[in-house]
């Protein structure tokens, strides 16, 4: 395994990061066999781990916490907060009262002391960035998180949120999760040149573009019975990304590998990624995205798949997942009120 550099953190971490979203009552509700999964992805010598407390509501965190007993030191262990974990509305959001109540839940279910990498699973417009970094900052001074980062954010807000560290004197964000595949490139304008500005480890997720880009879903054919069908039906049966596929799919053909695969090594192939989050739900589908993490790819494949793809497009609907920024989420910051449209 051939390890990179996390930003300029100083961490190593392999190029395939082990996704835990599926681990839990949302996907694979058997601990043991996520267990398995676990082992055999650290096995293979892949070291960095990413979960979030919303996942499974903590489900996920338990069993990860209780897989990596024994191994803990030798893995990089990263985790987000910010969705809901309850009912009550401050559990939730990114405000210090939440934060610091968070991170205690969240080292309690991974039975360890510290996280290597404690990330802002999406930035909530109603709380002030140097909140949210001086929190962060007081944590990382404490032990109980060693770096921490953003998911899903626009450049803006990274820029932002680099400024007002540098001017309080508090510690910035050294990482980046943000959705990346063949199929959705828009990041590649202006978010991966920024991270790479400042020198921020970038992890993507959904690197086969929520499955599309495992070859399962064909034009023409019906859509098969899925979790990510049910819980994305228009992404998964999008005409423009069926379309890609249908190109793509003979060009991985050409050189031997399978679109799987070739998507993979796109991902990784960027030199401002530092790592693609795998995801899988069985050790079956483990073993096949392990099978391709040799798999390199050249520039005239990588000029084909531009052809395709442009540089800098999303051809896939991200569906709900990506950031919404408020100006576009919420209406009411788009239109004038009544009383003032009937004075205009």
């Amino acid at each position: 395994m051939l390890y990179r550099t996390l930003g300029r953190t100083g961490i190593k971490v392999s190029p395939y990061c082990l996704g835990a979203m599926m681990f839990g009552k949302m996907a694979n509700a058997d601990h043991d066999a996520c267990t398995r999964i676990i082992h055999k992805a650290l096995d293979f010598g892949i070291n960095f781990v990413d979960t979030a407390d919303r996942y499974s509501d903590g489900e996920s965190e338990t069993i990860v916490g209780r897989a990596l007993k024994g191994r803990r030191d030798h893995v990089v262990l990263a985790t987000k907060f910010t969705g809901p974990m309850g009912q009550d509305p401050n559990q939730q959001g990114a405000s210090r009262r939440w934060i610091v109540k968070a991170v205690e839940g969240s080292l309690r279910r991974l039975g360890t002391d510290h996280i290597d990498l404690y990330q802002v699973h999406r930035m909530p417009a109603d709380t002030d960035v140097e909140e949210i970094l001086s929190t962060l900052t007081d944590l990382m001074r404490a032990g109980k998180i060693r770096a921490f980062g953003t998911s899903t954010v626009p450049a803006s807000d990274i820029v932002e949120a680099q400024h007002v560290a540098e001017r309080r004197g508090l510690a910035r964000f050294r990482t980046e999760q943000p959705p990346y595949s063949i199929l959705n490139r828009a990041i590649e304008r202006e978010v991966l040149p920024t991270c790479q500005r400042y020198g921020m480890g970038v992890m993507a997720w959904s690197p086969l573009a929520k499955g599309m880009l495992t070859g399962k879903y064909r034009k023409g054919e019906r859509t098969p019975d899925s979790l990510r069908a049910r819980v994305f039906p228009k992404a998964m049966s999008d005409e423009s990304s069926l379309d890609a596929v249908e190109q793509l799919i003979p060009l991985a053909e050409s050189v031997d590998m399978s679109l799987m695969h070739m998507a993979l090594a796109f991902v990784v192939s960027h030199p401002a990624l530092t790592a693609a989050i795998i995801g899988p739900r069985t050790e079956e589908q483990l073993d096949g995205l392990l099978s391709g993490a040799t798999v390199r790819l050249s520039d005239d494949v990588l000029n084909r798949i531009d052809e395709i793809v442009p540089p800098g497009v999303d051809v896939a609907p991200l569906e709900g997942a990506a950031y919404a920024p408020p100006a576009i989420s919420n209406s009411l910051l788009r239109r004038r009120n009544l009383d003032e449209r009937a004075a205009a």
